[in-house]
């Protein structure tokens, strides 16, 4: 089916006004397909010829203006209207398929209970598999929508809705909006509601996960209203809609949607099982990052997918500065952020498939291009850049300029011209400038200093064509206590600057380039600071810089300048003494997922993963007093996921927790059993005995990731037909079976599948659509075959003209890592 170009969507902006949408979804006609009406108010400007799109498994009736258009002219997505000039009503009556794939009207049943849920995901081209519509933002309208769902069911949408009998359920209508956030969830939710600032609030799920929402809807509903006071705070215009719901929904592809009025969430974020403080903060984040969106996405909108930026950036720099300011229970998000998140935006602009933040018009020129840039570069790398525009503009000039920006364009669509024209006239700085230099760039900056003993001068030399302001740490060796540093300056530099730092006193132990991580660039240390910073990293006092060092040590490992090997012992002697969460996790999963399986030649993996084991198990004794389960957690999972001991996870099993704490929940179970399984320790009646114990949805996925971890011939064909062949599996099913199925404790016992995975991945990705081939470009890729014939038989699939563009992204990303793991075991 062809996809919208951006000159088509000039076109047809051009062309037409639209003014409303009455949308009848009819839920209740069986378990494949549902009902669809549609009715289109909207004025043409001139004569002419245009289309409307629509995905129908069957298409019954159209009529414009009451005369009866012909269904047989419907073209893949496209049914053509011709028009005069003047105000038109389309009305088009069809079936439409539900998905098992979470695009457009995604149905679940729920396997603990039978119950079944439906709700919308419409992003970017997914309202055509739901109603007819002219698919495009700058096409804002009014939504009117009703929907007929079976009794005990509820309905919401973006307004409020107000069942009317015999299952029919009315929305309130909504301002003008783009067709994409249009948004319904319907089934027996569980819901918690109440009111806050004169609105009703809501959190649903669905019902078998009702007693773990319940335990935690103090907490989302107490961030919700932070963040909501908050946003008032910092934003004159006022919340947009008439409700805020969010609904937890399963088998979601993203985090959450910020469909205006109904946020939806995938509801692993309703914790079934033990979690961390990190993982409830990042809940958190999601929360204020979606609701952030309600103003900047959904009040003021992009005009094309270029700009997705300005969604997707804002949402996330708001989402983490806002529960900072916002929230008691978490008092530093960028640590996370730092270690995490921003690591991701790093890696994203150093492949082949990098892009400015805000890419030239050019480079987007239809909806497929589009859905590539939803990657760290348009969320981290963009928020990151936002981060540094507040440090050089003062917050209190970035945010009247976005409050300009909502004035300005409120209910309408506004470019990046408009976004930087309105931040310019908060302030006398040059921001169109900064934007160039910035926003329409690529690449990461490198930042080096240089100490001169005999001057005690600090210089800073910049790789790179970004001006930064950054903070330099200066540090001395604590005279009480050698291994620990205090701080004895920080430097505020502009780059580029040709003035050196004078340094009075002893030359520092260590100098850090980005203290307090405020700007974008990789950091590296003086030879001096680099041989501290391995013996005294856990001595740093601010996390946020131990965040910094950290991550300077892991671009060091993927750039080739630090031995994998050399990380992990930097790991193992300090992690014990981190006292920061999250820090610990982002380490140990660089050290696990990149170190451990693919930096390190296959013969020195085991040597790897028992040094992660010891670390692990420092851990886990240092958490025997109780004190700190979220950490004790964190050393149990992996200690999980790196051991060789079979006899001692069984032992765990068999017993129902692990001495001392924690017992094992559902999560632990599966996490165990998928390790016993990559081991060969297990089979498939433990397996089902498992998810006897556990027949929930994730318990199914966890099946179905120890099925595939089995280390027999027989299991890996049967995983194998289950991805690429019956076409059976729901998005979440094939993901999991993905994950179980490449192991690289069995490489050989895979190998024939390395080569089968190109041909049969781009045939799956054709049949299935973006949201399968980009599970399969990201869980399915044989990531473990680190070796030059994989990566030469990779490079000639990735030659074809035939693969789809979210399997050519992926695979495009997969293969460049692949290129670099080589690299690193070179070096």
């Amino acid at each position: 089916m062809p996809v919208l170009t951006r000159d088509e969507a000039q076109t047809r902006a051009q062309l037409l006004d639209v003014h409303r949408y009455t949308v009848g979804l009819d839920l209740t006609t069986g378990d494949e397909t549902f009902d669809s009406t549609t009715v289109i108010h909207f004025t043409a400007r001139a004569g002419g010829t245009t289309f409307v799109e629509l995905k129908p498994a069957t298409l019954r009736s159209v009529t414009l203006d009451g005369a009866h258009l012909d269904p047989e002219t419907l073209a893949g997505n496209r049914l053509p209207l011709t028009l005069t000039e003047g105000e038109h009503t389309l009305r088009v009556d069809a079936a439409m398929r539900y998905s098992r794939t979470g695009e457009g009207m995604h149905r679940f049943t729920d396997p603990s209970d039978g119950e079944t849920y439906v709700y919308t995901q419409l992003f970017m081209e997914d309202v055509q598999r739901v109603f007819a519509a002219f698919d495009q933002p700058d096409l804002k309208a009014v939504f009117d929508v009703s929907v007929t769902a079976p009794e005990r069911w509820t309905v919401l949408a973006n307004g409020i809705t107000t069942h009317q009998g015999d299952g029919r359920w009315q929305a309130a209508p909504t301002p003008l909006i783009s067709t994409y956030l249009v948004a319904v969830a319907a089934g027996p939710w569980h819901s918690v509601r109440t009111r806050h600032a004169g609105l009703p609030f809501g959190i649903h799920c669905r019902r078998s996960l009702a007693p773990y929402l319940d335990a935690d809807a103090d907490e989302i509903l107490e961030v919700t209203r932070q963040c909501y006071d908050r946003y008032h705070e910092k934003f004159d215009e006022p919340y947009p809609f008439d409700s805020y719901d969010q609904a937890f929904v399963p088998e979601f592809n993203a985090g959450a949607m910020e469909n205006p009025g109904l946020v939806t969430f995938r509801d692993e974020f309703v914790y079934r099982s033990a979690v961390t403080v990190t993982e409830r903060q990042t809940r958190a984040m999601v929360i204020a990052h979606e609701m952030a969106h309600m103003w900047f996405g959904d009040l003021v909108t992009l005009k094309w997918w270029d700009d997705i930026w300005l969604n997707e950036s804002f949402a996330e720099y708001m989402g983490y500065q806002t529960v900072n300011e916002a929230t008691s229970r978490y008092p530093d998000t960028w640590i996370d952020f730092g270690i995490a998140r921003k690591a991701w935006g790093y890696d994203a602009d150093q492949r082949p498939s990098t892009h400015p933040v805000a890419p030239d018009p050019d480079a987007v020129p239809d909806t497929a291009s589009a859905m590539l840039n939803f990657d760290g570069i348009s969320y981290a790398k963009g928020a990151s850049a936002l981060r540094q525009l507040v440090a050089w503009l003062g917050e209190k000039d970035f945010l009247a300029g976005i409050n300009a920006h909502f004035a300005r364009h409120k209910f309408a669509n506004a470019t990046l011209a408009d976004f930087i024209d309105n931040l310019a006239s908060a302030t006398d700085r040059d921001v169109h400038t900064w934007a160039e230099q910035w926003l329409r760039t690529t690449g990461v900056d490198t930042l080096r200093p240089a100490y001169d003993q005999a001057t005690g001068t600090l210089t800073v030399s910049r790789t790179g064509s970004r001006p930064h302001r950054v903070t330099a740490g200066v540090y001395d060796h604590d005279l009480a206590d050698g291994r620990r540093l205090v701080l004895r300056d920080r430097l505020e530099i502009d780059l580029p600057q040709d003035t050196p730092a004078h340094l009075p006193g002893p030359r520092p132990a260590l100098v850090v380039l980005n203290d307090g991580d405020h700007t974008y660039a990789k950091i590296r240390l003086d030879e001096h600071s680099q041989e501290r910073a391995l013996r005294t990293l856990s001595g740093i006092p601010d996390p946020l810089t131990r965040a910094v060092v950290w991550n300077s040590l892991r671009d060091m490992v993927r750039d080739g300048e630090l031995e994998p090997v050399a990380y992990l012992e930097t790991a193992r002697a300090h992690l014990p003494e981190e006292s920061d969460l999250a820090i610990v996790q982002g380490v140990l999963g660089f050290a696990s997922a990149h170190i451990a399986d693919r930096y390190v030649p296959a013969e020195e993996r085991p040597a790897a993963l028992a040094l992660i084991t010891d670390l692990a198990r420092d851990l886990i004794r240092r958490t025997e007093d109780g004190r700190d389960p979220g950490l004790r957690l964190t050393a149990v999972r992996h200690y999980i996921d790196a051991t060789d001991r079979d006899g001692t996870l069984q032992g765990w099993l068999e017993e129902g927790g692990v001495p001392g704490g924690p017992e094992l929940d559902p999560e632990l179970r599966w996490r165990i059993l998928g390790r016993l399984a990559v081991l060969g320790a297990t089979d498939e009646a433990a397996i089902a005995a498992e998810l006897d114990r556990d027949a929930s949805a994730t318990g199914q996925e966890g099946a179905a990731r120890c099925r595939a971890a089995l280390p027999t011939a027989e299991a890996k064909a049967a995983a194998w037909e289950r991805m690429f062949t019956s076409d059976n599996l729901s998005n979440y099913l094939f993901t999991a079976t993905a994950q179980g199925f490449w192991q690289p404790e069995q490489a050989e016992l895979v190998r024939e599948y390395v080569a089968r995975f190109y041909p049969d991945a781009t045939a799956l990705a054709d049949r299935r659509g973006p949201a399968i081939a980009e599970a399969a470009g990201r869980y399915a890729f044989p990531a473990h075959a680190v070796d030059a014939a994989h990566l030469r038989l990779a490079e000639q699939h990735l030659a074809s003209d035939d693969l789809l563009p979210a399997l050519r992204r992926k695979l495009t990303d997969q293969i460049d890592d692949l290129r670099r793991a080589l690299a690193v075991r070179k070096a």
